[in-house]
């Protein structure tokens, strides 16, 4: 531990149970901590300053509460009555460990001890007699740190007497280690690679270094070595037994043998039960972490149905879901808890499915935690941006400065390259990027994290023997310049210092002042170049090159670095997953993927960068930033979905219902669901559609014109309100009508008229969307204006997102509406109300106040009476595409309906494989 880390801790400790410390306190505090430490020679090299601002940033984090869908049917409640006779071993000391040694502010704990607690409480009491089982998920953002919440829950299941735990951790030998190891400093205290056993002698580590005056034992059946997944004959050697005195832990790979193997184990501890008809395990509580629960633990076969529309009890399953499945039925007592950052395909898992042999499927039918990210994470919000949406409620937020598109990619890794292209050099955007990762050490070395890992990861093919070339590029390139800033060549010194002054001026100055001193980083100092420039060499000496490739000997010995390590990763599909790049700074990456769990997967740059966000930087191309803008803004919409049902008290089931018949359910989960079939249900109760995308040919232009008129000229009177042309009580057959005849783009999918008659029609048999109002949309200072129906429009402009020469017009941010159209039929007393009930949720949810009176959609479509829908008609300024006539676009907002239907949505395959296929892999 560094003289500044002990300084930090020490303050800390004496400023335990301060959750938000005023500055004078922390000021105090620091100069009490370094006159302690002074006296004894142990403070020396530790700024006064640099340590205020530091624990100031650390109090200042914020987290808030984490909203819960349960099923309470079947559950016995018992952690209040419990809570206190509890000894909390296990908790207390990981809780010690995470305030005393990782540095973590008291708020963040808290939240962590609350949300443990939330998730332990509706598992079941271990002791509970008979045969139950429990199934949930917890649903994290990626890198945002689920392994210490599971770590956490573990602590406290143990405590409370579940025997059993084993951890379901990915599918290659690194990450599986790399879990291990976590959970070898967070829950077991030791070492297992040394020893299995608990013994004094033992080389403790994380927690089981946190003094206790207790021996907490435990017995790990598997280790973090390569070889160290679980073994039938190590466990036998070891004596594991279900229910013997000492916890069992196990961290396996989902993985068909080694699945098999813990069946066969678990199999020699049952006893038949003739009254289930099968050998169970009894008396031994087992609990099952599912970590990235949505890779390979989701069963992507086809659900055969009856005519009643049940799933059948034979059903064909995968291999690893079918294990899992058969484990969790082998024992009397289970819980099952997945974890991940793209829960979707575990919400389209069939609720019903369930089978004599395997048990029931792996839906989360007990319980859903969405778990907050801290004020602090850097997640796809912060660093791409969000465009406001107030059909989902999302605010406008401005991307971090931290990305760098990549434009000189194609001839060196062409997208749809094979395994047997050879990259004939390196691009000079990657060329910039090592440059990058170099400064990026050298600042974080004059800040004072001289003992901090530092990571740059090189992301652009999957293929091994790709990577390898890559690899050798790479290390020549860096080799060349780490002999360059030692020894020059000629006139070379100055100009690689030149090379690196002009990076450092253009790209590094401004970043930093765009960056530190924002919430995400208040505190930091920016260097000068002449404070940089000596420390180059130095840094860029220690940077290793090194291939990942899923070996556990790839994980990157950073627990055996304690001064640090400087590594530049280079690899392909096995850091997609779980695998984390400690002080991960740099990325280039180029992959193209438009499957929505593979692209936040792939994004190992979000997460924490405490004191080093400035010196971040990503390289990638712009179609990649669109796509990944594109679903974050799905993302965040159903992640408000959510936290909306949980406020009304929804189940999973019916959540998951929701998910699977919400329209943006088709972008996000589009891929795995299309897969397996062409038909999906769609509901559009509560829901805004609109048009963003048009076909340029001037037939169907004509024809939505046409269409357009026709409808005007049947509606009779009408009002003018702010320039637009009002009319209401029209009969919802007229809006029928209309979209029959309008004819949308088919890559529309969220506006396809064909779903959007069909739903239309269905609710006119729950005596709902019978009287409409339409709306004319006309802008006052427009600067063309066209005759519609005899009417005088002023035409809304809106510019073309997409390259002129395609044959499609497609609008920017995917919106044709202004957010506050979506009220103009309400009176301004209602329209008032809603922009109150608006700012209350946002205090609500902990946004700061906002005098924007941007209405949320969803309160405007809940205000909505059931029987009244409203259609927006937007006639588009033609000049965006260089057309003759206006484009015509709709908007549907629709009131929320508790008795809506869904209706059948056809999937286009077609579509679908050119979208998706050439870049998915399994």
């Amino acid at each position: 531990m560094t003289p500044y880390e002990t300084a930090r801790n020490l303050v800390q400790l004496l400023l335990k149970g301060e959750q938000t410390p005023p500055p004078e306190l922390i000021r105090e505090k620091v100069r009490m901590a370094l006159s302690m430490l002074g006296g004894q020679g142990l403070a020396e090299g530790v700024e006064e300053e640099a340590l205020i601002r530091d624990l100031e940033t650390l109090y200042s984090i914020w987290m808030s509460q984490g909203k819960i869908l349960e099923d309470k049917q079947d559950h016995i409640p018992w952690l209040p009555d419990r809570k206190a006779e509890i000894n909390w071993d296990f908790w207390d000391r990981y809780r010690r460990y995470l305030e005393e040694e990782k540095g973590w502010s008291p708020v963040t704990v808290d939240r962590l001890e609350q949300l443990t607690d939330s998730i332990l409480e509706r598992l079941e009491e271990p002791q509970r007699p008979g045969d139950w089982s429990r199934r949930g998920m917890v649903v994290g953002q990626v890198q945002s740190g689920k392994t210490s919440n599971y770590t956490g829950l573990i602590c406290k299941a143990v405590d409370a007497g579940y025997k059993l735990i084993i951890v379901l951790a990915g599918l290659h030998n690194s990450l599986r280690s790399q879990t291990q190891l976590r959970l070898d400093e967070g829950f077991l205290g030791w070492d297992s690679q040394n020893n299995r056993a608990f013994d004094t002698g033992n080389r403790f580590i994380g927690a089981g270094l946190i003094p206790t005056g207790k021996q907490l034992r435990a017995l790990p059946v598997t280790s973090s070595a390569e070889k160290g997944d679980f073994s039938k004959k190590i466990a036998d050697q070891c004596g594991a037994a279900p229910g013997g005195a000492d916890p069992i832990l196990m961290i396996v790979k989902k993985n068909k043998t080694v699945l098999n193997n813990l069946m066969k184990w678990a199999l020699n501890w049952a006893d038949a039960d003739p009254q289930l008809g099968r050998k169970v395990v009894r008396s031994s509580p087992l609990l099952i972490i599912d970590d990235e629960a949505d890779n390979a633990s989701v069963n992507t076969k086809e659900v055969r149905l009856d005519d009643t529309g049940i799933p059948r009890e034979e059903q064909d399953s995968t291999a690893i879901n079918k294990l899992i499945r058969q484990l969790l039925h082998s024992f009397e007592k289970t819980a099952y808890v997945g974890y991940t950052a793209t829960p979707f395909a575990n919400i389209f898992i069939h609720p019903q499915v369930r089978t004599s042999e395997h048990g029931e499927d792996l839906f989360p039918r007990h319980f859903i935690v969405n778990l907050p990210a801290p004020s602090n994470y850097v997640g796809p919000v912060q660093v791409f941006g969000l465009d406001s949406d107030s059909a989902a409620d999302l605010e406008s937020v401005s991307g971090l400065d931290i990305v760098r598109i990549v434009e000189d990619q194609d001839e060196w890794m062409p997208t749809r390259h094979k395994k047997e292209h050879v990259p004939p050099y390196l691009p000079a955007s990657l060329k910039e990027a090592i440059r990058a990762f170099i400064l990026s050490c050298a600042v974080r070395l004059w800040r004072g994290q001289t003992t901090a890992h530092n990571s740059m990861l090189v992301h652009v093919t999957r293929f091994t023997a790709v990577q390898e070339l890559v690899n050798q590029l790479v290390k020549n390139e860096l080799t060349s310049l780490q002999r360059r800033l030692r020894y020059g060549e000629g006139n070379a010194l100055n100009q690689v210092f030149s090379e690196f002054e002009c990076l450092w001026n253009t790209d590094f100055i401004p970043t930093s002042r765009s960056i530190v001193g924002t919430d995400l980083q208040p505190a930091g100092t920016i260097p000068t170049w002449n404070d940089i420039s000596p420390l180059l060499h130095q840094v860029a000496a220690r940077i290793q090159v090194k291939k990942i490739n899923g070996t556990a000997k790839d994980i990157l010995d950073y627990w055996g670095s304690p001064n640090g390590l400087n590594v530049i990763a280079i690899g392909g599909d096995k850091l997609s997953r779980g695998l984390t790049l400690e002080g991960l700074s740099v990325s280039y990456y180029l992959r193209a993927s438009k499957m929505y769990d593979t692209l936040m997967q792939m994004g190992r740059w979000f997460g924490y960068r405490p004191s080093y966000l400035d010196l971040c930087r990503l390289y990638t191309t712009d179609e990649l930033v669109e796509w990944y803008q594109h679903i974050t803004v799905a993302s965040e919409e159903l992640r408000k979905e959510f936290d909306y049902m949980a406020n009304m008290s929804a189940t999973p089931e019916e959540f998951g219902l929701k998910v699977r018949t919400h329209p943006s359910g088709l972008i996000i989960t589009g891929a795995n669901k299309m897969r397996n079939g062409t038909v999906m249900q769609l509901s559009f109760a509560g829901t805004i559609s609109e048009t963003y995308l048009f076909y340029k040919d001037e037939n169907i232009i004509r024809r939505n014109l046409r269409a357009t008129e026709n409808l005007i000229l049947g509606l009779g009177i009408y009002s003018v309100e702010k320039n637009n042309f009002i009319w209401k009580q029209v009969p919802g057959s007229k809006i029928v009508d209309f979209l029959t005849n309008y004819r949308s783009h088919s890559n529309a999918r969220l506006a396809n008229t064909r779903s959007l008659v069909d739903y239309i029609q269905a609710q006119f048999k729950q005596n709902e969307l019978t009287s409409w109002t339409i709306a004319l949309i006309s802008k006052n200072k427009a600067e063309n204006k066209y005759t519609i129906a005899g009417l005088e429009v002023g035409l809304t402009y809106r510019k073309n997102d997409d390259d002129p020469s395609l044959l499609e017009y497609r609008l920017p941010k995917s919106r044709l509406l202004n957010p506050p159209d979506e009220m103009l039929d309400f009176p301004p007393s209602v329209q008032e109300e809603i922009i109150s009930i608006t700012k209350d949720r946002r205090k609500e949810a902990g946004k700061p106040e906002s005098k924007s009176k941007t209405p949320d959609g969803k309160v405007i479509r809940e205000k909505r009476n059931p029987r009244n829908g409203l259609l927006l008609l937007y006639p588009l300024d033609p000049k965006a595409i260089n057309a003759e006539i206006p484009i015509v676009g709709f908007g549907i907002s629709f009131p929320s309906s508790h008795s809506a239907k869904s209706v059948e949505y056809k999937v286009n395959n077609i579509y679908w494989e050119q979208e998706f296929l050439d870049s998915y892999e399994n």
